[in-house]
């Protein structure tokens, strides 16, 4: 069986995974690309030999559709979703599912009525080798019980139109989501502290320093630098009662670079998850966690408190 995929939005990522669904994901093919830019769909389309769109509604509802990669801006993401659930097909949403929790929530309760699992958010740092080592020691029991957890988020610089809260909506979200993989636990509440900005910020609250934690009793420090110049940097150290793991120290030029195996393995499992009849990957669940404690994040940020994180009854579908 093939996969027939048509992706939504050909930026950056979009055209990242049109690239790698056609020639590195077995059991693949990109059959429609749909962008707001024209030109930039018939561009990413053509290096797949798919069709360019710029109705990406159109693009969900076609028939020769089998699954739904979303890869277009954040604001947009939540309506494609429903649109995807309406149709009854699989889609890997990037991250975030929607940008607040109350949206995310109802994405996943819509989901969790219809009885069936279609919806796995791009949380590829599952997917990364080098987390998966780290997660392969602490579930071994080799560190004994958790009890600290130590991460950095740098990059080298972000565009121009970049926000303070964006380090936590685009950047931290990531940690967000791997604090509860990793853990098993929710995220109970958090503090988020920017101390002075950097000069070369561009005159946002950059770095920030987020503490989060757990229900367990877990404590995680969390620094995001989206100005730290010299590279892309992504640092995890978990401290357990009997020892330490880490990821190993990796400068990249850029997050495409230091994921590049993710992306594959993400895409890879995700189509053949959807060939079986549905994601397996990160759910709709975990895309509203990761919303609400992103909404705690920003709250803290504006009040500069401690925020709890508060989230709805689960669905069955997600137990």
């Amino acid at each position: 069986m093939t996969v027939a995929v048509g992706v939504v939005g050909a930026g950056v990522m979009g055209a990242e995974h049109v690239r790698r669904l056609a020639g590195e994901v077995e059991g693949a093919a990109v059959v429609a690309v749909a962008d707001a830019d024209a030109e930039r769909a018939r561009a990413a389309a053509a290096a797949a030999g798919a069709r360019a769109s710029a109705d990406p509604l159109a693009l969900i509802r076609a028939d020769d559709v089998d699954a739904v990669v979303i890869a277009s801006s954040d604001a947009t993401h939540a309506a494609f979703v429903f649109a995807c659930l309406a149709e009854g097909k699989p889609v890997l949403c990037e991250k975030p599912l929607a940008t607040t929790a109350e949206a995310s929530l109802e994405l996943a309760e819509t989901e969790a009525a219809a009885g069936r699992r279609l919806v796995q958010v791009g949380f590829m740092r599952r997917f990364d080798p080098a987390y998966a080592a780290v997660k392969h020691e602490l579930d071994a029991g080799r560190l004994g019980g958790l009890l600290l957890m130590h991460c950095a988020h740098r990059n080298a610089s972000v565009p121009p139109a970049y926000t303070s809260e964006m380090l936590i909506t685009s950047s931290l979200s990531h940690e967000l989501d791997v604090v509860r993989w990793l853990t098993g636990e929710e995220i109970a509440a958090v503090t988020v502290l920017a101390p002075r900005s950097s000069a070369l910020a561009g005159g946002i609250r950059d770095p920030q320093l987020a503490i989060l934690e757990t229900v367990g009793g877990v404590l995680v420090d969390v620094e995001v630098f989206a100005n730290a110049r010299y590279g892309y940097d992504i640092r995890c150290e978990l401290v357990g009662e009997q020892g330490t793991a880490a990821l190993p120290e990796a400068v990249a030029p850029g997050f495409v670079e230091r994921f590049a195996d993710a992306y594959r393995l993400e895409l890879q499992q995700w189509v053949a998850a959807v060939e079986r009849g549905a994601p397996a990957g990160p759910s709709a669940w975990d895309g509203y966690a990761a919303s609400a404690a992103a909404d705690a994040c920003l709250a803290s940020l504006a009040g500069g408190t401690r925020v709890d994180v508060r989230l709805a009854e689960r669905p069955a579908l997600y137990a």
